[in-house]
Parts: structure tokens; C-alpha cells; sequence
């Protein structure tokens, strides 16, 4: 992308009570790369959201609890002319320095939906949880079982063409919408690539989901029974 050109891409960023990283993951971003910042506050009671915003993030609300609630409230707000949209958790964790890797080849036209895989990249010791890894595996065995299709993670970490997201209808309001987007990302036959991706430990704190064992249970029961959901609609 020329450097006089008008950056083409929204970061959109779900955060939950993320004072203690969301202030790093900003400083982190790499700005020229987007029009926007978009941290979708989901109902945090601490200083997210006054810290993202003093960090230049736009910021948008909603209540209403779930991951993919919060990624929905941000599409209805993405300026216009605005061509993909990056996805990245709030904890620190992903490289926002390598969105580029997930930028490239859909502005190449090389790709529709890019998903950075920590599986084939470079996780920190102790940044993917044992049970995260298991669920990973098993969601995407699945995957290649029901749909054909070889996924090695199921990362957060990921850039769609705004065009192609328009195509999916995304629905899930929680913890089924990263695997959602990929089982209907094979089913309308758009492109889709994997990349490796660094993972580090979060910064601060522990995780709502992997960090919690009755949570993680019942994000990994939500991921497989969307995925068999999907595979039974017409």
C-alpha cells in the first residue's frame, strides 16, 4: 500500500475490564495501517474504556455480555470506504505490529478472510492453555471432518474483506463467533488463508475464558455445537 494512500483497514478490539492492557495494546498499534480504532467496550466497570479513549481509540458501547455481541456493536460503526477489518483481543497478547501479515494478501487480492494461526506461529511457554490447545484441535478436526477444510487454530487474531464479512450474515453473540466466521467463510467459497502469528501471555490479570475453568468449558461447548449447528443448516 503506497504511502500516500488513505489507510483502507478498521481494528476493531472487544475488551471486558481490560484497564491493565488495554492502555499497552493500544501503544502498540501501528496507526497508519487504519482509518479507525474501534475498542467495543462490553460492559467493562473499570477504566478501559476512559483508557482507550485517551488513547485516541474510538470507543463504542455495549452492555450486553459476549465476544461476538461486542464485534457486532463495532461493525455499525466502521467508516465509510472502509475495505477490511482487523480483529485482535485486548489483552496484549497478539503482535499488532503483524497485522500487516494478515493485511497483505487481501489487498494483494490474494485472499478474503486471513487468519493468523498461533499454532503455526510462535506462542510464548504458557500463553496457549493446555485446555485452549485441546479445544483448538478438536474444533478444527471437526472442521476438516464436516467441511473438508485443514484450520489449525481458531485465533481472534484475523482481517475479513468487508465485502466478503457482508456475505455471512454473523449472528453469534458470544463465544461461537470465531468458528462461525470460518465455517461460512468455506460455505460461500470465499478464499481463505492462515498465517503464523506471534502469542504471548496477556498482559495483566487472567483471561474471562481461559483463565476460568467453568468458562472455558462452556465456550469450547458453544464452539462445537455451533460448529455441528452449522453443519445441519441447508
Amino acid at each position: 500500500m503506497p504511502d500516500s494512500a488513505p489507510p483502507r483497514a478498521v481494528l476493531i478490539i472487544p475488551a471486558l475490564n481490560e484497564e491493565s492492557a488495554i492502555g499497552l495494546t493500544l501503544d502498540r498499534v501501528p496507526r497508519h495501517l487504519y482509518r479507525a480504532v474501534i475498542v467495543a467496550d462490553n460492559g467493562s466497570c473499570d477504566r478501559t474504556a476512559a483508557i482507550a479513549r485517551a488513547r485516541g481509540a474510538t470507543v463504542v458501547s455495549e452492555p450486553r455480555r459476549g465476544y461476538g455481541a461486542a464485534c457486532l456493536k463495532a461493525l455499525g460503526h466502521l467508516p465509510a470506504e472502509t475495505e477490511a477489518v482487523v480483529f485482535m483481543d485486548a489483552d496484549a497478547s497478539d503482535d499488532p505490529a503483524e497485522a500487516t501479515l494478515l493485511l497483505d494478501p487481501i489487498f494483494q487480492g490474494r485472499a478474503d478472510l486471513v487468519l493468523g494461526s498461533r499454532t503455526l506461529g510462535r506462542a510464548e511457554p504458557g500463553a496457549l492453555q493446555p485446555h485452549q490447545a485441546l479445544g483448538n484441535h478438536l474444533a478444527a478436526f471437526l472442521i476438516r471432518l464436516l467441511y473438508g477444510h485443514p484450520y489449525t487454530d481458531l485465533g481472534p487474531f484475523r482481517a475479513i474483506r468487508v465485502s466478503a464479512l457482508a456475505q455471512l450474515g454473523m449472528r453469534d453473540r458470544n463465544y461461537g463467533w470465531t468458528v462461525e466466521m470460518q465455517i461460512k467463510a468455506l460455505r460461500r467459497g470465499l478464499r481463505v488463508l492462515e498465517v503464523p502469528v506471534s502469542y504471548r501471555r496477556r498482559a495483566g490479570g487472567a483471561s474471562k475464558v481461559s483463565g476460568n475453568l467453568p468458562a472455558s468449558l462452556l465456550a469450547g461447548a458453544k464452539i462445537i455445537w455451533t460448529v455441528f449447528r452449522l453443519a445441519l443448516r441447508p
